[in-house]
């Protein structure tokens, strides 16, 4: 009977022990290691992005992703000239990552979305919103007291192609004054005609504004707020970003909208040259994604890009005013894992080494430490209580 007495005691505090061992070896979720994603991006896709991000933290637990907002060309110079690292770079204009960040710091970009150029007012504070249509918008800016906007071209790919827009208007309308009297009498913004026909804009540093007449921001969406609190009358924004602050718009006609590819050649008429002498083409607005070669979590970057391009990433774009591209376009030297979900351009390749396998996100094993000798010391301390139980029960068997 005493036998029996110390079997159950030494099983009782053998499954005390696992318990307990079991409980400190395992991690509480909280504990485990967390993943940071970060993201350089468009003011422009915060919106869709925040939705994006959303989802994506809820398939993978242990992901944070981390976004910053800003003109695009802005957000691109964080890697290339601030020197921070970045696993996902998005720009309103994908031909600003070819031409700022390759060969160093990239060398593929997707095509995933478009969008258009709208004037967004609000109709209970704009001046003259209640006249305003596709036809006379640049006439109601001309007007007195009326204070239009438009991001930094500089800085924003949005604000560059709101100043096109205003000299395509002047060919399109075949009005010679409205770049005249929108632009150039506001700003130290300047205009050339070249020899071939085009015009080249250019501007400096500093864009002197009449902020008695024009307002310029760093960022599109920065001018959001302005427009609904009625700071300013009218802003040039992309459709998507008034579709989501539930601005009212004036449509623009497809020929200066930067929207249709039926009219690139049109667009391309207009071109303007940014402090840094870089030199951007008007065409049809096309949205560009791409994981930088010194991104620190690689093969994260890609899954979230991937999530972006799928079906998931295409309806959250779609819900939100901003056409996806389907299929996305590559470019480049594509990651493998990307060419079967993407158009890749027909191109000729550029020959590049097959790389090396890369680690995977796997945390790197440590060596043993208290908690894994105390599991060790745990499981001898079980056996040997179930070992000595064992003998007490079959000696005492034996006496009986």
């Amino acid at each position: 009977m005493e036998g029996r007495k110390f079997l159950v005691l030494g099983i009782v505090i053998a499954v005390i022990a696992y318990v307990a061992v079991t409980a400190l070896y395992t991690p509480p979720v909280e504990a485990q290691q967390v993943q940071t994603l970060k993201i350089f991006h468009a003011g422009s896709l915060a919106v869709p992005l925040e939705a994006a991000e959303k989802q994506f933290e809820a398939l993978h637990p242990n992901m944070d992703v981390q976004r910053e907002s800003k003109g695009s060309i802005a957000a691109i110079r964080q890697v290339t000239d601030v020197g921070k690292r970045a696993d996902v770079v998005a720009s309103a204009d994908y031909t600003l990552i070819p031409s700022m960040m390759y060969p160093e710091y990239a060398d593929w970009v997707l095509r995933f979305a478009t969008n258009d150029l709208v004037l967004a007012y609000n109709p209970e504070k704009s001046s003259y919103a209640d006249e305003i249509t596709p036809e006379n918008w640049y006439e109601i800016l001309r007007k007195d007291g009326v204070v239009f906007a438009f991001s930094n071209p500089n800085l924003d790919p949005c604000g560059y192609r709101a100043v096109m827009v205003c000299q395509l208007a002047e060919l399109h309308y075949e009005d010679e004054k409205i770049f005249n009297d929108l632009i150039l009498n506001n700003t130290a913004i300047t205009i050339s005609k070249e020899e071939d026909g085009t015009y080249l804009i250019t501007t400096p540093e500093d864009l002197k504004p009449n902020t008695e007449k024009v307002c310029i921001r760093p960022k599109s969406v920065e001018l959001v707020a302005l427009v609904e609190e009625g700071g300013l009358d009218y802003a040039f924004e992309y459709r998507s970003v008034a579709v989501q602050h539930n601005l009212a718009f004036v449509d623009l006609p497809e020929q200066i909208d930067l929207s249709k590819v039926e009219f690139a050649d049109f667009y391309k008429k207009v071109k303007l040259e940014t402090v840094d002498r870089k030199i951007k083409t008007g065409k049809p607005i096309v949205y560009g994604i791409t994981v930088p070669k010194n991104a620190p979590n690689q093969e994260l970057g890609l899954e979230f890009v991937k999530f972006v391009i799928g079906d998931a990433g295409q309806k959250i774009f779609a819900d939100m005013g901003q056409s996806p591209i389907v299929p996305p376009e590559g470019s480049d030297n594509l990651p493998e894992e990307l060419k079967s979900l993407v158009y890749v351009e027909s191109a000729k390749p550029k020959p590049t080494p097959t790389p090396s396998p890369k680690p995977t996100s796997v945390p790197t094993p440590k060596t043993p430490g208290f908690v894994a000798v105390f599991v060790v010391a745990g499981i001898l301390a079980i056996g040997y209580l179930v070992k000595r139980g064992c003998d007490l029960f079959f000696r005492c068997h034996k006496k009986s």
